[in-house]
């Protein structure tokens, strides 16, 4: 019988058999499906890459307003778009350590005050030149410009100079900062020649595949980079990503062959999906989190008792289990989990409390108006049905929610960031520093709740340079404390990310980072 599994294994991960039909006959000979897909998967790595043929994927959250400046990336699409044509410095992997990429190696002053960061020699931008040490020196720049407006901006304002040292870019610090390279890795910190100030739209980079032809909001096309650095890595002849928002109809796509990997797929069709031959659904759980954002300084959210009332009015436990359906956990309005290192499990977990949310909202004074909440389903899957929850346990509370439900074409440039209580998502960063720069800085240009709290700013910088473990992690407690007391946020679940994939696709594997395999899928897979 083991000669019969191993056939039956070779095979599979040759592409001559479905994994519904491996699965199948393996469980037939009494071998359980985990061990199942441990063999499979150890086989198809096994057999090594194959080159050649076009993947398609069908991606949600795009809008015709999308850019292909990686300073003004903000939703999965242009995410994935800036995975395929461009490089950062560093990479995050699945484990939470680092892989060099353009920076082939990176070191640290003792008191992590000064980074170099060694450039990879032998890598072209598509356009034919070669990458430089001056071209990262320029991107950073750029993206420390205030007026780029970039999505990194909050994490660059603590360097104090960049400059050139033969091969080398060297990163001086205002402040030390041990997660430095971590930061490095941001989607927003793209290469790109003389940094991307002629042309930031340019979509010229130094990745795996040259973009060919996009239209925002609709398809993007993409061929194999034959200069491309790294053997391991751009298997695919050509990609394309079709921008496909609506539930149904990217679900579809997928069932009928007509894209290999969908993203976003809702909890309630999952197990449907499933058990659709020829596809398998992938879920890992991560930093991601589903998200209610009210402007702290924009009445009435500008009243904390008002802030903590909603907060107290979500019933998180419920949202999990009929929004999530398994696929997920519960949030305690913080933007971290047990995921990030050096999280503190013992900060005590927000419950539902009526009675509690009655009263702040009594206190809070508020006219009893109706309080808008603006939502559409582009913000996460199920957010429309999300927000009716939470507008039932609120009735409960006394207080009066009222639903706008808005169109999801232009919800990332019209609602998100604009409109003082919209819902939203964030597929969270890293480290607790960067997810903290990014959103929750005075300063930040991303501050999507209008958080401004001269004590957290403060600890933040602290925790920045702060050596010491234990006393990072403690200083990053109370950081977590006062967004969840004192700011904007309602982060009633940490979700998982769930996509449908092909059979066809080999080499998939689980990264809770960000989406898609933090973006990789394109990259690091291959057709069987």
């Amino acid at each position: 019988m083991s000669d019969y599994i191993k056939y039956l294994t070779k095979l599979t991960a040759a592409g001559g058999m479905s994994r519904r039909e491996f699965l199948g006959r393996t469980s037939a000979l009494g071998i359980g499906a985990v061990t199942a897909n441990s063999m499979l998967g150890r086989a198809v790595m096994a057999a090594g890459p194959v080159k050649g043929g076009v993947l398609k994927l069908g991606l949600a959250a795009g809008q015709s307003t999308d850019s292909l400046d990686p300073a003004i990336a903000a939703n999965t699409v242009t995410f994935m778009v800036q995975r395929a044509w461009a490089e950062a410095l560093l990479e995050v992997n699945p484990d939470g350590s680092l892989s060099p990429r353009l920076a082939e190696s990176y070191e640290s002053s003792p008191d992590a005050k000064t980074w170099s960061f060694k450039i990879r020699k032998g890598v072209e931008f598509h356009n034919g030149k070669t990458l430089t040490a001056e071209d990262v020196s320029e991107t950073l720049l750029r993206h420390s410009d205030e007026n780029s407006k970039s999505g990194a901006l909050g994490v660059m304002r603590g360097i104090e100079k960049i400059s050139v040292d033969g091969d080398s870019v060297v990163v001086d610090l205002k402040a030390p900062n041990a997660d430095l390279p971590y930061l490095m890795s941001d989607f927003h910190l793209m290469i790109q020649p003389g940094g991307g100030r002629e042309n930031p739209n340019a979509g010229i980079g130094t990745g795996a595949y040259k973009l060919v032809e996009h239209e925002a909001g609709v398809r993007y096309t993409f061929e194999r980079n034959p200069n491309y650095w790294d053997s391991e890595r751009g298997h695919f002849e050509s990609v394309e990503m079709a921008v496909i928002n609506d539930d149904t109809a990217r679900n579809s796509a997928l069932q009928s062959g007509q894209v290999h990997v969908v993203n976003r797929v809702s909890p309630k069709v999952a197990g449907l999906l499933g058990r659709v031959p020829g596809i398998s659904v992938k879920n890992v759980s991560g930093r991601g989190h589903y998200v209610f954002i009210m402007h702290c300084d924009t009445a009435p959210f500008n009243s904390r008792d008002l802030r903590n009332a909603l907060k107290y009015a979500v019933n998180r436990e419920e949202m999990v289990e009929k929004i999530l359906r398994g696929y997920g956990s519960v949030g305690n309005d913080m933007p971290v989990n047990s995921t990030y290192p050096l999280f503190d499990e013992t900060i005590p977990q927000r419950q539902y409390d009526p009675e509690k949310a009655a009263s702040l909202y009594k206190s809070s004074g508020h006219d009893g108006s109706p309080i808008i909440l603006e939502v559409a389903d582009a913000a996460f899957p199920g957010a429309v049905d999300a927000a009716q929850l939470f507008q039932q346990s609120a009735k409960a509370a006394g207080i009066p929610l009222e639903l706008k439900r808005v169109p999801d074409d232009g919800y990332w440039s019209d609602v998100w960031n604009k409109k003082p209580f919209c819902a939203s998502y964030w597929d969270g960063r890293p480290v607790q520093d960067q997810m903290y720069s990014t959103a929750y800085l005075s300063t930040a240009d991303w501050n999507d709740t209008r958080f401004k709290n001269e004590k957290f700013d403060s600890l933040l910088r602290e925790a920045k340079g702060e050596l010491d473990t234990a006393k990072r992690k403690a200083l990053y407690s109370e950081m977590g404390m006062l967004v969840r007391d004192e700011g904007g946020l309602i982060a009633p679940m940490f979700n998982d990310f769930i996509e449908g994939v092909s059979d066809k696709v080999q080499g998939w594997e689980k990264n809770g980072v960000f989406q898609l395999m933090n973006g990789l899928v394109t990259t690091k897979c291959w057709f069987a």
